[in-house]
């Protein structure tokens, strides 16, 4: 199977906000930027898995189970929600003022393909719309969380030519270019909310257990077509088109928790759990099967329908997954000692349990072991010893699985920096984050190798969200 240099810009989507509060209904309808991608992996299953945390959680290779940041969020474990800040009145338990939060992010990649057999490799590069995502707390210890983001990603187009044989004989008959081709995806739209179950003072910090739960909707797209020309000098043939549109959709939920342990007045240790049960996705489908001939002003016009098959029903079937972990942190104290983080998940996914209208694919059960850190430098007035720097490490294999195993591992780099604060509006602060992140698919074994680079970039932008009025 040979890759085309054939790629399809993807359908660009923009509205127009007029104030930063609105931002969350703007980007809700975003999709690429620009995209010349073609990825033949994402075929299978539900489509090239995205990254699943946000930008910060990125640049340490996307751990996430024990995180916990007051500027940015960690929608993957909706524990930490808990930890939102809000203020409440002195002798009182009542909410005197909140920070929210709003944190986006975009994705900027470049993919290199190669065949082993075949020294020629294939680039292609995209920017897409990561997440956005908004945070606010209802209570002390009690926060809520919504937001959108994309789950997978389907866009691959390969032509493979070759010689048809006669059965019987084995002699040549025809010459016969087949285009391979999808397109689709899958995002989540999504509502959280996180609470501590308990809370107590020990070595000067706050000992607590918070639990989380998120609530959304999860849909998507899968648009499979194989399009075959015979060529022959003398017989002219006409085209076929063999396609199947599938689109679906319903409720999706997963759960989080976190242990917060002082360990000194300056240690913090987290533990952390998350994850979802199987879920299942309900389906419409059309299947279509036609001649057809193309045309320079109409384009592709069908000739018959040899079967055209509407609105049928099915299910999509999502496996359970899980993930846990910790985060060791020491905090940083100004003008003296810096801080860092030290972090490490277990992800496991039961891709097993996936079926696709009752059928199976060629996916398999995938885990991952990812370790990120993240290092502050004693904060001064420099504007580099604020700058928080951070590294990771994942490996594992994908889950997707066309003969052999696809083995997978990669490296991130990352950096979060400060944005000042302005006179005008005191209470806000940004963060501008930066995640670097390599990763290699495939060896080769495998039927092609894959190396992706990707440069996110995520805003975070934090302000009191109300204060209560006082009057004298």
């Amino acid at each position: 199977m040979q890759l085309a240099k054939l790629i399809t810009p993807k359908k660009i989507k923009t509205l127009h906000g007029k104030k930063w509060t609105f931002v969350v209904l703007i980007l809700t309808a975003v999709s690429p930027v620009f995209s010349q991608d073609n990825s033949p992996y994402s075929r299978y299953g539900i489509g090239d898995i995205v990254p699943s945390t946000n930008i910060v959680n990125r640049g340490m290779a996307g751990v996430s189970a024990g995180y916990i940041d007051h500027m940015a969020i960690n929608f993957n474990n909706p524990a930490s929600y808990s930890s939102f800040q809000a203020y409440r009145e002195k002798k009182s338990k009542k909410l005197s003022s909140g920070r929210a939060v709003l944190d986006l992010g975009l994705n900027f990649e470049n993919r290199t393909l190669k065949e082993p057999s075949v020294a020629q490799k294939f680039t292609t590069s995209n920017a897409l719309f990561s997440y956005v995502q908004v945070g606010v707390p209802l209570k002390q210890n009690w926060g809520l969380s919504f937001g959108l983001r994309p789950v997978s990603r389907i866009s691959y187009k390969i032509i493979r030519n070759e010689v048809l044989k006669d059965p019987t004989t084995g002699l040549p008959i025809e010459n016969a270019s087949t285009l391979f081709e999808g397109d689709g995806g899958s995002y989540l739209a999504s509502i959280g909310t996180g609470f501590s179950l308990f809370r107590r003072e020990k070595k000067g910090l706050e000992e607590k257990l918070s639990i989380g739960f998120n609530g959304g909707y999860l849909f998507g797209e899968k648009d499979y077509s194989t399009r075959r020309v015979l060529i022959n000098d003398t017989v002219e043939y006409y085209k076929t088109n063999y396609e199947t549109r599938t689109n679906y959709g319903n409720l999706y939920f997963n759960a989080g928790v976190q242990y917060r342990l002082p360990l000194t007045e300056k240690m913090m240790l987290t533990l952390g759990a998350y994850g979802n049960w199987a879920q299942k996705l309900n389906g419409s489908q059309d299947r279509l099967r036609e001649t057809y001939v193309y045309d320079d002003n109409l384009g592709n016009v069908r000739l018959d329908s040899v079967s055209d098959l509407r609105d049928l029903k099915g299910k999509v079937e999502l496996p359970s997954s899980y993930t846990v972990g910790f985060m060791l942190q020491k905090f940083a104290v100004p003008n003296k000692e810096g801080g860092w983080m030290l972090g490490i998940d277990f992800n496991k996914q039961n891709w097993d349990n996936y079926r696709f209208y009752g059928q199976s694919d060629s996916v398999q059960n995938k885990w991952e072991l990812r370790v990120g850190a993240q290092i502050s430098p004693v904060p001064k007035r420099n504007y580099f010893s604020n700058i928080a720097y951070r590294f990771g490490f994942i490996t594992g294999p994908d889950y997707v699985k066309v003969g052999k195993k696809l083995p997978q591992f990669g490296g991130s780099f990352g950096l979060g920096l400060p944005i000042g604060i302005s006179r005008q509006a005191p209470n806000q602060v940004t963060f501008i984050n930066m995640a670097f992140e390599y990763m290699k698919r495939g060896n080769d074994d495998n039927i092609l190798r894959e190396n992706l680079f990707r440069f996110s970039l995520g805003f975070s932008l934090s302000d009191i969200w109300f204060v209560k009025r006082k009057y004298d």
